[in-house]
């Protein structure tokens, strides 16, 4: 009986052994794959694109692999390889993309509140500052994530991806007053920053601006100078105009609600945590490569003339009340602009920012 448990107990050990062996390399054990795809009208050629992929994905990944739960299987869809510029918000709808890059001041009818920077300029040009403050926003009112669950996708971040906005042009311009009879390129809202000169806006995107500018479709733009740098636009638009008009919060990094739904919790929390991380990062890399654009501008020839402080205060004076307008646009629809701008430019003093003028207190 002895010898039969002697027996009996090695043959236990070796079963144990062999199957601790098997669990080691068992493919049960390895991460669940999930497939994401990434989309955005937009091509590596833009700063937020290109960090979406340095920086964002690779975060996700480092961040999934510490656990080794799960790993992603990327496809990225940048620059119309599954939307155009405009049209991210409508494929994220349709389930196009998994996650994306959404551009909201194509979308000022659909998500309104996004455009409280676009409302308020010369306030600020700290991205860092804009996006952080409308993320707040959007923790404090409810109804900033409820527009885009209406279309289908969570909200994760705004981000701003430009230091300020300046004018280029194809002639010198100095002053408002030179602004008259041009026909200048513009985004959105933004439009209103230049009522009561005597120009002429036209929507547009950025994508489409250089044969715009050269055909004579255009005779200025209102963009940033790393995006002007990147797409070789001081070829077309060899003057600008620093007037800093102010940074804004012009993207918003959303999921498809089913995709979002489907994925794990631990996978939630890694792709929020990362994005909030991405926004930071690419805010923080729009002061970098302005700093660097600027130079790069007037070595390809480029020209800067540097707006007076008394004429920028002019150009800020000289506007309509763009933010009160607004405010009061969104409480017709039931939404709460007035305390929102409030909420804004409060956060805008607190920040001590060089605010030219105090929209919410007229």
């Amino acid at each position: 009986m002895a010898g039969m448990r002697s027996t009996l107990g090695a043959a236990t050990l070796l079963a144990a052994i062999a199957a601790l062996g098997l669990n080691a390399s068992n493919p049960a054990t390895a991460a669940e794959t999930i497939k994401m795809t990434a989309i955005d009208g937009y091509s590596l050629k833009s700063m937020w694109v290109r960090e979406f992929s340095k920086f964002l994905i690779p975060e996700i990944n480092k961040q999934l692999a510490a656990t080794g739960n799960y790993k992603i299987n990327w496809n990225q869809a940048w620059g119309g390889q599954i939307v155009k510029p405009k049209g991210v918000m409508g494929g994220m709808q349709k389930g196009l993309g998994d996650i994306g890059v959404v551009t909201t001041v194509f979308h000022q009818d659909k998500v309104p509140l996004q455009m409280v920077a676009y409302s308020a300029p010369f306030v600020t040009t700290n991205p860092t500052l804009v996006a952080r403050t409308v993320d707040a926003l959007a923790v404090k009112f409810p109804v900033y994530k409820q527009a885009f669950a209406k279309f289908g996708q969570e909200y994760l971040a705004s981000v701003a991806v430009l230091d300020t906005y300046q004018m280029f042009s194809k002639k010198p311009i100095k002053t408002t007053a030179d602004f008259k009879g041009h026909r200048i390129g513009v985004a959105g809202l933004n439009a209103r920053w230049l009522e009561g000169f005597g120009a002429a806006t036209v929507p547009g995107s950025l994508v489409g601006y250089y044969n715009k500018l050269k055909t004579g479709v255009l005779d200025t733009i209102m963009l940033w100078p790393e995006s002007v740098v990147g797409r070789k636009m001081y070829e077309v638009a060899p003057y600008m105009l620093k007037g800093d008009m102010g940074t804004a919060n012009s993207k918003v990094v959303t999921a498809n609600t089913k995709s979002w739904k489907k994925l794990p919790g631990e996978v939630r929390k890694v792709i929020r945590a990362s994005v909030v991380a991405y926004r930071d990062h690419t805010t923080k890399k729009a002061l970098d490569v302005a700093a660097a654009s600027y130079k790069a501008y007037v070595a390809k020839g480029g020209k800067i003339h540097v707006m007076s402080a008394s004429e920028r205060a002019k150009w800020a004076r000289a506007m309509p009340n763009v933010a009160k307008d607004w405010a009061a646009a969104q409480e017709k629809k039931g939404l709460p602009g007035k305390a929102i701008l409030s909420t804004y430019m409060d956060a805008m003093r607190a920040a001590k920012q060089p605010i030219l003028r105090h929209w919410d207190k007229e």
